[in-house]
């Protein structure tokens, strides 16, 4: 079995693009306002210096492993137990929160847009606010559930339109306030109104808005030239988002109309709708464009982060770090249904049990801690087993991951000191999370973790000429080989049986193991044809999110000159035979003798 590497840099770039610019930018932005004055700026920069500590961390055990599961995985094949549980447990909770905001998030931003159009709901705000929430979340739970692959496109697409609609509302924004009405630099002061202490806390606040890179590194797995592609994805995000953040802080402080309060009072009090009251001041639609952006931003958001919590606790239910549900894969759709059913029910119970400043809190000082835990790691991988890093190296070492450590414990003394709420449901989840491992996980916790790769049945037997056979399901075998045989005759060739196990987004794809069994016998009965016939025949099982993927992967690796395919059971798009053959011309026009 062997796993396709389809994620380009530029799609791994706009998924961590993607998870950053959602509700960190959009919701919190009034909320830090308020406890920190215009040393937002500051504090935007802070925390960019602050993420990228870490994220050398990951740049560098991301490229040197580049294997489902990220933090996770690293800690628990380093530090002695129950570290890597618990990096994955706070990991899983993490990121459950963080989708917990985002949809908080989208409730208070389409509240807004039904206020926009005079439609008043008959429930109160903060009902509708919580119930808009609730839906989301079971639509794209949903979404997730099925399998949908347009998900992936769906997401590159939003992050390039939101990153639009911010640079036009930083442009337009910028040039009021330089240009027309230069009286609104009265906004910004006096710039340090809120003192250390309030730059601290809005960097508490908003560090969840950084930490997109994760979900970088936790597709690993799936990435083309991964010790290339992943630091310059995880590099390339924060080189984007910081400036970003900075600028929407700029402009946000600087057009809102706040009457006799300070500017940052204004956008505290209205919270995650803030930047919406400041678009007002640019124009009449202003406010709709922002509108716009914050759904889009909330919505691309939310199903990134359930497709990566959902990840994070159906990777530690198949290490037998959590109970069998985790690990259940649908038979149908072969998503990780059981990891989402429960992902999902803990984001719902979050998101109405907890105000806004205590979920984003909670979600900050959980990934506080997962990063403390990576940096650690790295630390005793290069100082105990430093040749297993074999990709991008953190310069000055140890001085970032030691940075990120002190740097991070500092933000979870700060944010114990402004939501004492959310650090007490931090410290019960950890409780929690012992109470299991100890009662369950280290009973039943395999030898073995973490994604395995395994190689072809049998070794080429190298001849100039191979011929690549497609197989999809048994009733292929025969015609297929029968067609093959003769060719192969004709021309001393060797024949490449390959079998593509076509996975939903949502799946990892070292899930493909599951289906071996089932495949591996008409495989075999391919062999044998070859053995009766004098014609050497090696095959494999290729994972894939496309079968067309899976199909170029093994042609041209295998430097096949002849490609043969049968018709199967697909439906006529993008994974039908014309298809995989029209791009497999186009990559590798060898076999365009077919």
């Amino acid at each position: 079995m062997k796993l396709s590497r389809e994620l380009g840099l530029f799609s791994v770039t706009m998924i961590g693009v993607g998870a950053m610019i959602g509700a960190g930018i959009f919701v919190l932005t009034g909320i830090a306002a308020g406890v920190s004055g215009p040393a937002l700026l500051i504090a935007f920069l802070l925390n960019g210096i602050v993420a990228f500590f870490t994220a050398s961390a990951y740049a560098e055990l991301g490229s040197s492993i580049p294997e489902a599961g990220g933090g996770y995985l690293w800690v628990k094949e380093t530090l002695p137990q129950p570290s890597g549980f618990l990096s994955g447990w706070m990991s899983w909770m993490a990121h459950s929160v963080a989708c917990s905001l985002y949809a908080v998030g989208f409730g208070a931003y389409f509240g807004e847009v039904l206020l926009e159009f005079n439609l008043h709901p008959l429930f109160q705000p903060i009902l509708l606010k919580k119930a808009l929430a609730v839906v989301v979340v079971i639509i794209f739970s949903y979404i997730n559930y099925k399998g949908a692959k347009e998900t992936g496109k769906a997401g590159s697409i939003i992050t390039v339109l939101k990153i639009l609609i911010l640079l036009l509302f930083i442009f337009l924004g910028s040039k009021i306030i330089f240009f027309k009405e230069p009286f609104r630099f009265e906004h910004f002061s006096p710039f340090f109104s809120k003192g250390v202490l309030g730059i601290l806390t809005a960097m508490g606040l908003t560090y969840i808005a950084f930490e997109g890179y994760e979900i970088i590194a936790q597709s690993g797995e799936e990435i083309k030239q991964p010790q290339k592609n992943i630091p310059k994805a995880i590099f390339l995000s924060l080189l984007i988002v910081v400036p970003i953040y900075i600028l929407v802080g700029f402009v946000a402080l600087g057009m809102v109309n706040p009457g006799t309060m300070p500017a940052w009072d204004f956008l505290a009090e209205k919270k995650e709708v803030a930047i919406v009251e400041s678009a007002r001041g640019i124009s009449s639609w202003g406010s709709a464009i922002i509108l716009i952006g914050g759904l889009l931003s909330t919505i691309s958001a939310l199903n990134a982060t359930i497709y990566s919590s959902s990840r994070v606790g159906f990777a530690m239910g198949r290490d037998y770090n959590l109970p069998e549900v985790f690990s259940r894969v649908h038979k149908k759709f072969r998503t990780p249904s059981g990891s989402i059913f429960v992902s999902s029910s803990l984001i719902i119970l979050m998101l109405l049990l907890l105000p806004i400043e205590d979920i984003a809190s909670s979600a900050d000082v959980m990934f506080l801690f997962l990063f403390i835990f990576v940096n650690i790691a790295l630390i005793h991988i290069r100082s105990r087993t430093p040749k297993r890093l074999k990709g991008y190296k953190s310069p000055l070492f140890p001085l970032f991951p030691v940075m990120g450590i002190l740097t991070q414990s500092v933000l979870v003394l700060v944010m114990f000191a402004y939501s004492p709420r959310s650090f007490f449901i931090t410290l019960l989840w950890i409780g929690m999370g012992l109470s299991i491992y100890y009662g369950y996980s280290k009973l039943k916790e395999k030898a073995e973790v973490g994604p395995k790769v395994l190689l072809e049945e049998k070794e080429l037997a190298q001849k100039a000429y191979k011929i690549v056979v497609g197989i999809e399901e048994e009733k292929e075998v025969l015609p297929l080989m029968n067609l093959a045989i003769p060719i192969a005759k004709a021309k001393d060739a060797e024949i490449f049986v390959t079998n593509v196990i076509s996975l939903p987004p949502q799946t990892p794809l070292n899930v493909g193991r599951d289906f071996i069994d089932e495949i591996k016998g008409f495989l075999g009965t391919a062999d044998e044809i070859g053995q009766k016939n004098n014609v050497p025949v090696s095959f494999n099982i290729r994972v894939s999110h496309k079968i067309y993927q899976g199909l170029l992967d093994s042609v041209l690796e295998n430097k096949g000159d002849l490609l043969l395919l049968g018709s199967g059971e697909i439906k006529p798009g993008v994974n039908s035979p014309g298809v995989c053959l029209t791009r497999c011309f186009r990559r590798y026009p060898a076999i365009s003798e077919l």
